[in-house]
């Protein structure tokens, strides 16, 4: 079965027309990106005329509503967006839709015992997901039958195609050519409740991959090595364009790996344009009615041909990365912008003191768990069982898929990978989300992982702050296990083995990735019977229960300033969503409101004291946890807000960071800068998101200063007075931007944008 067929022969078949429309109107070349938005607009594109500039140009100033042709969620996230979904009364969804089981199954024991320990503790939540599943026609991928990005990327993901996701690596998507994009669950519930996806036209930034990947270098250094030269927000508000000779020699899974992290430079989404790889990869996953499809419309899926000869004046910004020079990088620790070539890390690690010796090496995650990833990994493999080297690290393993771990154990890959002692975990998130039960892991010790994720933010894998987590690419991971220590360059350094000889490592050999056919419900997709009444079906919810909660909607804005408004915590330095509303542990409270937000901001760092999930409660001098403090003032209808600096929110999709502090009563976030998924998702629940005018003025801001926001005459365009009383009575006024649009300002008075949208449809 392949699925959306119909609705892809139908897309193709209208795709040449619609370009030949949009032309009309547009006058100008295209790139791949803007293709694909413009032929995803509700609006027809003659009414968009009045909106260009002089350049004919509409990025970073047009809202556009766009129609997506299919919405995925993974089991953590789906939860929140199927309760938000249930407000909006609609017996089904209107976008086709899917939900992937694989962030609640946690590692520890191994593949099996896990995966059975997962189903026992999270049968009510998977009840749920799969009752609602039933109710409202959803996609149901069981547990275990892999992660939410590798699946789609099998099964769904189709070029020129426009999807959204509540995780923020959905871009994963782009290397089969979709624009695949990262949204919050309120996001998500719209437009599976029938309204239209809004996204701000992004710039479009071009990368221009000259030469060819060769050696110990692989796809993920390309990704490692861009987010050295941008850092974690130097994307924001861009989709990243990959073009030139280079992209040739990156296989479909290679390209997706690249597009995958993409989103760790806060990047929209990523995208590659259609080529012979992905044709490839379309008939070994079974799909090559839709690669027959293609051939006769594959020159529109990329950009025109001006865009590539004359790059710098259709793209917003050009970079240019030569593979032939380019080496295997490690970035690390705590930021994965902090890029290291391998021949430095020696260097780098004197400098900084980092600890050289790699306790655990981990390869897997939704960034590089594909068949050629392990490929790689077990070219390294096979290496050292033939010089006779002993592996000197702990060792783990993530399959992507269900289909992914069949055909490794098909090909003898997991039996190699035991050999050396490795552990098989589950086809699922596993440790990249922090689902790692990692024994002996004592808090107070310094050690160095290195793993093939996309993120090591602090305490992010294994819940501890002293945990020095790295990345890399399989083949560097696994040589670099093999040698124990992170200084290890495997290109040029020799290993001694077990006859005391001295050994090289040569360069690591991926495999072609075999065709097997496989049913649906082997791979662990579940099918529902689509002639049952599914009026009478219901979401199981159980009463008292401490992982559900059903959601009561927020209270409108009054229409008044806000007046008295106290401190809750002034952040110092990187606050992502991991340290607004943690996962690790956590996950297992994401379906109820009142449980998780026990969690909010425990990892920040309070700028007054330096401590962590430690604050000073100003009515009564004491100091508690956030959620202490928040909570009462929240019964003393106080209200309170958040202070923070760079990116602020940086990271995961997930909501909760934005629903926890209005649930609790705080209502102005105002920081340097946001991340951009965070600042819609705090739009979208009714939070003010603003920004200094002056980021120095974040360092006016005293513990107990009361805040005045002047906001009655709120609209777009126009910034906002703040005036800060000091406990000595000082006053003094500070200017605020934000970004709100119309639309954006009606989500806010509303209280928020579900209930902007049922009042809209109860008029």
């Amino acid at each position: 079965m392949i699925f959306d067929l119909d609705k892809i022969r139908n897309f193709y078949t209208n795709f040449s027309y619609k370009i030949g429309k949009i032309r009309n109107v547009i006058n100008h070349p295209m790139t791949y990106s803007e293709k694909i938005l413009y032929s995803h607009l509700v609006d027809k594109i003659k009414e968009l005329e009045p909106s260009f500039d002089k350049n004919n140009n509409l990025r970073n100033k047009y809202y556009m509503d766009l129609l997506p042709d299919r919405i995925v969620m993974q089991d953590a996230t789906a939860q929140m967006t199927l309760l938000q979904f249930m407000q909006t009364k609609k017996c089904k969804t209107c976008i086709p839709t899917s939900i992937h089981c694989d962030h609640l199954i946690s590692a520890q024991s191994g593949s099996d015992l896990d995966l059975k320990n997962a189903i026992e503790k999270n049968e009510e939540i998977y009840n749920f997901l799969k009752s609602a599943s039933h109710k409202y026609r959803i996609d149901f991928w069981k547990p275990g039958s892999g992660i939410i990005h590798q699946i789609i990327l099998e099964n769904y993901a189709f070029p020129g195609g426009l999807i959204i996701g509540t995780d923020s690596h959905t871009p994963n998507a782009g290397g089969l050519g979709m624009l695949a994009i990262g949204v919050g669950g309120a996001d998500a519930a719209e437009v599976m409740s029938g309204s239209l996806l809004e996204l701000k036209f992004p710039k479009i930034l071009g990368v221009n991959l000259i030469g060819k990947i060769n050696g110990w270098t692989s796809p993920k250094d390309v990704i490692l090595k861009l987010s050295g030269m941008i850092g974690v927000s130097g994307a924001k508000n861009h989709i990243i364009e990959y073009f030139g000779e280079g992209i040739h020699s990156i296989s479909c899974v290679g390209k997706a790996t690249i597009c995958n992290m993409g989103a760790e430079i806060g990047a929209t989404s990523s995208l590659f344009p259609y080529d012979d790889r992905m044709k490839d990869f379309l008939n070994k996953n079974g799909r090559n009615q839709v690669s027959v499809m293609i051939e006769k419309i594959k020159n529109f899926l990329k950009a025109d041909p001006e865009v590539y000869q004359k790059p710098y004046h259709y793209y917003d910004k050009v970079i240019k990365i030569d593979l032939n020079i380019l080496e295997p990088h490690i970035n690390g620790p705590f930021t994965p912008d902090k890029a290291t070539p391998i021949s430095k890390m020696k260097e780098e690690a004197t400098k900084n003191n980092w600890k050289t010796k790699i306790e655990v090496g981990l390869v897997g995650s939704c960034t590089n768990s594909s068949y050629e990833d392990f490929s790689k990994a077990i070219s390294i493999i096979q290496q050292a069982k033939k010089k006779k080297l002993k592996i000197h690290s702990e060792y783990m393993v993530s399959p992507g898929s269900n289909k992914i771990y069949s055909l490794m154990k098909k090909k003898g890959f997991l039996s190699l990978f035991e050999e050396i002692g490795a552990k098989i975990f589950s086809n699922a998130c596993g440790p990249c989300i922090g689902q790692w039960v990692r024994k002996g892991n004592k808090k107070n010790v310094k050690n160095t992982i290195i793993h093939t994720f996309n993120r090591n933010f602090s305490s992010r894998n294994d819940g501890n702050p002293n945990t020095h987590a790295f990345i890399a690419s399989p083949e560097i991971v696994t040589a670099l296990a093999f040698s124990g220590n992170l200084t290890f360059d495997p290109r040029k350094d020799m290993l001694k083995n077990e006859m005391n000889e001295y050994v090289k490592f040569e360069e690591p050999k991926s495999m072609e990735t075999p065709t097997m056919n496989f049913n649906l419900e082997e791979l662990g997709y579940e099918s529902f019977s689509k002639k049952e009444n599914r009026k009478k079906l219901s979401v199981i919810i159980k009463k008292n229960s401490k992982r559900l909660q059903v959601l009561s909607p927020f209270f409108p804005w009054n229409g008044n300033d806000f007046i008295n408004v106290r401190l809750l915590i002034k952040i110092k330095g990187k606050c992502t969503t991991d340290h607004i509303s943690m996962a690790g542990p956590w996950l297992k409270y994401r379906g109820h409101l009142e449980m998780i937000s026990k969690n909010l901001l425990m990892g920040a760092v309070n700028a007054f004291n330096q401590e962590k999930n430690k604050i000073k409660n100003i009515i009564t001098g004491s100091y508690g946890t956030v959620y202490e403090i928040s909570k009462f003032y929240h019964s003393k209808n106080i209200l309170t807000l958040i202070v923070g600096e760079e990116n602020y929110g940086e990271g995961s999709s997930r909501e909760h960071a934005a629903m926890e502090p209005r649930f609790l009563g705080v209502c102005v976030v105002l920081v340097k800068s946001f991340s951009r998924i965070h600042e819609n998702n705090l739009k979208k629940q009714g939070i003010l998101a603003l920004t200094f005018f002056n980021p120095d003025d974040y360092y006016k801001i005293q513990e107990e200063d009361i805040f005045h926001f002047y906001i009655k005459k709120i609209c777009p365009n126009k910034n906002i007075k703040i005036e800060l009383i000091h406990k000595n009575g000082y006053k003094e006024t500070i200017i605020a931007h934000h970004s709100y649009n119309e639309k954006q300002i009606q989500w806010f008075k509303a209280g928020s944008s579900l209930n902007f949208i049922k009042n809209q449809k109860s008029k």
